[in-house]
């Protein structure tokens, strides 16, 4: 006995013969299979360590596109090309003494320094304001404080490569020259405490600044200008005051630049030589100031990121 073929339902519009009918069709039920998601949960501690992974290699353009490397490759060439000719001439005429100290490269080389964190600064805390991917951020269990801190220390950590590794290069340099080894050591740790510091009190500068635009253009221009101004203005104000024998106040001018405040805070703890015309004011007060407006800039940056960051949360 043959089986008639199934019926299919008919066209649009269209009524079946007459004696006759049409099957509804089939429905068809799809098992996805759904089950709880029973696996670890990494929490906190693990978005914060992959947001300052991911926004440490996105300030050297790593896992972004070809263009954006080109910036930061070529400004951490531009550092080590001093680094590299001081070490060709230690070696090759081997003076008593390493042509420059550990601690005063920074100085010498804060141009640099300072476009470097006026281009990347604005990467890290203006772009997610701009397309507003902050809300996405604060839609996972990530605290406003996690953000700032991983950000924040994003960029302390950036600067501190783009300084430490010059400083590592003239070490191996002096090394290769058969200088002491235990006095270069000491010089190279004091190098790279002072450099560190530069790296907190300029992270926190810029990191401010480009938070309150969600423009980098402007965001660049502003970071250039006020380390720029700050640099001149302090520099200008200690040459004034120190022609006019007022060496005391010329040495208070360093606290309102963030390389000489620095430069001056090395001098204070870390028995260094200054890098400026006139050094910090000896005594307990000079260190004082010095060391509590590092303090204060630091800190003060900090919780200037966590006051904006309130407020776009909340937002």
């Amino acid at each position: 006995m043959s089986v008639p073929p199934e019926s299919t339902s008919p066209p649009q519009g269209t009524s079946p013969p007459q004696g006759m009918s049409y099957a509804a069709p089939a429905g068809v039920i799809h098992d996805i299979g759904y089950r709880r998601y029973d696996g670890p949960r990494l929490g906190r501690g693990y978005i914060l360590r992959s947001l300052f992974v991911a926004s440490l290699r996105s300030t050297y353009g790593l896992g972004r596109t070809a263009r954006s490397k080109i910036l930061p490759f070529m400004l951490g060439a531009v550092m080590l090309l001093p680094a590299a000719i001081l070490v060709a001439v230690t070696v090759a005429i081997k003076p008593p003494e390493p042509p420059v100290a550990y601690t005063r490269y920074f100085v010498y080389t804060q141009a640099v320094i300072a476009i470097f964190a006026a281009a990347q600064a604005p990467q890290l805390f203006s772009r997610d304001l701009r397309f507003r991917t902050i809300t996405l951020y604060f839609s996972r269990p990530l605290v406003r404080i996690d953000y700032v801190v991983a950000k924040y220390a994003a960029l302390v950590a950036s600067l501190f490569i783009l300084m430490a590794l010059p400083l590592l290069v003239m070490y191996a340099g002096a090394l290769l020259g058969k200088y002491p080894v235990g006095a270069q050591t000491k010089g190279l740790l004091a190098g790279l405490a002072g450099v560190a510091v530069l790296a907190l009190v300029l992270a926190g500068i810029s990191g401010v600044i480009s938070a309150l635009t969600t423009r980098r253009g402007f965001g660049v221009a502003a970071i250039i200008t006020v380390l720029t101004v700050a640099y001149g203005g302090s520099s200008f104000m200690s040459a004034i005051l120190g022609d006019q024998g007022h060496r005391t106040a010329a040495g208070y001018a360093g606290l309102f630049s963030p390389v000489t405040l620095v430069d001056g805070v090395q001098v204070i703890a870390l028995g260094a030589t200054s890098a400026s015309p006139v050094p910090p004011p000896a005594g307990g007060l000079g260190a004082l100031a010095y060391v509590l407006v590092t303090l204060l800039v630091i800190g003060g940056s900090f919780g200037l990121l966590m006051l904006r960051y309130r407020k776009v949360a909340a937002s």
